[in-house]
């Protein structure tokens, strides 16, 4: 049986950015001689004997002992008569002669539910798609450019079964519900938090296992296929959570794997995040950087993903990162930053958007890090998008505060402009803003019953009108009032109230017109497609700006008033003449607002203001956000 797998895939396997880790490596169903089996690769270059063990021997490391691959560090054995959905590990005894904990295959397709850890003979998932279409379309154009909004999803607590249990729904189950909700509400994708295999719901899949293997708590990998491909087949892109940070420690994961710090640093000032209690991937080790990147391609290339968002991506990058001093090592210039994760971020992203055309790749990066957004060509990262987490907290703390207040606090509403087009911006309203003792997002607004709805709405329609695509985590597209339980389910019976009801039309109402104004999305990315109107009426908490789109005339004005005062007759200078359409007022009566406004629109004055040569004289309604389109000649 040696020499099984060729000696020049064995030596892909530490090529960044190459297929072969989970094409080599892993369990396989294949034939030797006629005879139907599994071939299984595993690399632990240190171990002195690894076996497989499982139903099939008893769990018995003596019965299917590996053969070593030489200087490779793989080892290989193929069994005979093994079908998919056995269940099996790895025995392995380390360099000092000790057997370690059984450890789950790091390349299985599919794996056991908690409380089990073992893996499951699966093979590549088995699959017809008919998505070619949909692929092909993804790939036309500059993403910077389309109009990009994102339903956040927990698929564990977005819709329970209550008369089973309280049982999560399947991805089946998921495919007939919430893809069509999503469809309706006219969000462009879904981006589910990590699906990979994981141990502890407490952790929404940021601690995987199994990083090729798609949660069994719904479904097998081909039902994981199906939800994708029925997203696709409504036009609505589905983006992945990926967690190349860290990894949990739990005995059966990567960590310790061969008896030695295989995928993980030796030393704990570099390899051990302790504000998670995780360990840290040693991306400069050659395997564990195409492991990595493999990953990535994996899910972009055999479940269709559209895109994935990269979690932590300031912890990969400092050294120091929630460390104090003398509790991390310097780079080898001395300084913070991590050269190895950079390189590895960088080679992610090229082998990403090369092998998968019209993907997008988001970074979760919480500081000034420049250029996470650029191209690696420039000596950037590589990255589609970033969010923009010092937008998303400036703009929460601001609405956060009574209005009577905001005219001293106008300053979180204007200073993200500063910055708001040196990244390719997506503006996060995420689950970590509705977990922890944080509450809802509704719960963060002031006041009473309607001034809060009132708010709510204001908030995003100013968002829906600011630079930079969006992003909202389920329940807060209508107003959810509990904070977000992983246990439980969104609060979908709260829909029978018409302050819920009201969010939940405007919502779907922003998306059409983000979608259909091209001033509001065509330029998201580049100053020249913005301009201020008003940024300084801080005494009345309003704030008002034009989005311009690509097509000379075709602009978009917004305005926000922060207040629970009415301004009538309110002058606002705009750039050129004829009828501002008001697409979007939030304060409507079919929001459940007061609906007050502007009749549905209003010719511009030849009476300048605010620098401009025309003007419109707006009602602006209390705590409330308009937006008006202009369309250009021809």
């Amino acid at each position: 049986m040696h020499g099984a797998i060729p000696d020049q895939d064995l030596w892909r396997i530490t090529h960044t950015g190459s297929d072969a880790p989970y094409r080599v490596l892993g369990a396989h169903a294949t034939e030797r001689d006629g005879v139907a089996g599994f071939l299984f690769a595993l690399w632990a270059p240190n171990a002195r004997r690894v076996s497989v063990v499982g139903d099939f021997n008893q769990w018995d490391g003596r019965s299917n002992v590996m053969q070593h691959r030489g200087d490779s560090g793989v080892w290989e054995l193929f069994i005979p008569g093994l079908k998919k959905g056995e269940h099996y590990k790895f025995e392995l005894e380390g360099p000092d002669g000790k057997l370690l904990p059984l450890k789950a295959d790091p390349l299985a397709f599919a794996a056991q539910i908690r409380p089990e850890t073992g893996s499951i003979l699966h093979d590549e998932p088995n699959f017809q798609w008919n998505d070619a279409g949909w692929i092909e379309k993804r790939g036309e154009g500059d993403p910077r450019k389309k109009p990009i909004a994102i339903y956040e999803v927990h698929l564990g607590s977005w819709a329970r079964v209550p008369e089973e249990n309280n049982r999560s729904l399947t991805y089946r189950e998921l495919a007939e519900r919430l893809i069509p909700y999503v469809k309706d509400l006219g969000f462009s994708h879904i981006e589910l938090l990590p699906v990979m295999e994981h141990p502890f719901d407490g952790s929404w899949g940021y601690q995987p296992v199994s990083l090729f293997a798609p949660t069994s708590r719904f479904g097998t990998p081909e039902d994981f296929k199906h939800f994708v491909e029925v997203a696709h087949q409504a036009g609505i892109g589905i983006l992945l959570d990926w967690v190349p940070g860290h990894f949990p420690v739990d005995g059966h994961g990567l960590g310790y794997f061969d008896g030695t710090h295989l995928y993980e640093h030796a030393d704990p000032r570099q390899g051990f995040h302790q504000e998670w209690g995780t360990y840290i991937y040693n991306f400069g080790r050659a395997e564990v950087s195409a492991f990595l990147v493999a990953n990535a391609r994996f899910w972009l290339e055999k479940y269709h993903l559209d895109g994935l968002r990269v979690d932590a991506v300031a912890s990969m990058l400092y050294l120091d990162y929630s460390r104090k001093a003398g509790e991390w090592i310097p780079n080898r210039y001395g300084g913070n930053e991590n050269i190895e994760a950079i390189d590895f971020m960088r080679r992610m992203n090229e082998t990403a958007y090369a092998a998968c055309p019209g993907v997008i790749t988001v970074a979760e990066e919480s500081t000034a890090w420049p250029g996470v957004s650029h191209p690696t060509y420039t000596g950037g990262l590589g990255f589609g998008f970033k969010w923009n987490m010092g937008w998303m907290h400036d703009t929460l703390r601001y609405m956060q505060q009574d209005p009577i207040h905001r005219r001293y606090h106008h300053n979180d509403l204007t200073f993200g402009l500063l910055y708001a087009f040196t990244e390719n911006f997506i503006l996060p309203i995420s689950h970590d803003e509705v977990v922890h003792g944080k509450g809802s997002l509704l719960g963060r607004m002031p006041g009473d019953e309607w001034q809060r709805f009132a708010n709510l709405r204001a908030y995003l329609g100013f968002m829906w009108g600011h630079p930079g695509k969006k992003l909202v985590f389920m329940g807060c597209e209508f107003g959810q009032v509990g904070e977000w339980n992983h246990n439980g389910s969104v609060d979908w019976h709260v829909l029978q109230y018409p302050v819920h009801g009201g969010t939940q039309a405007l919502m779907r109402d922003l998306n059409r017109a983000y979608r259909e104004i091209p001033a509001l999305h065509e330029r998201d990315c580049e100053a020249s497609g913005f301009e201020w109107i008003v940024s300084d009426d801080s005494d009345n908490s309003i704030i008002g700006w034009v989005r311009k789109g690509e097509k000379e005339g075709d602009i978009a004005v917004v305005v926000s008033n922060f207040t629970p005062v009415p301004r009538t007759g309110y002058r606002l200078g705009v750039p050129h003449p004829g009828f501002y359409r008001e697409a979007v007022n939030t304060d409507a009566g079919i929001y459940n607002g007061s609906n007050m406004g502007n009749a549905g629109g209003l010719f511009a004055d030849e009476i300048g203001s605010q620098s401009r040569p025309y003007s419109l004289c707006l009602t602006l309604p209390p705590l409330s956000t308009i937006i008006f389109e202009r369309r250009g000649e021809g």
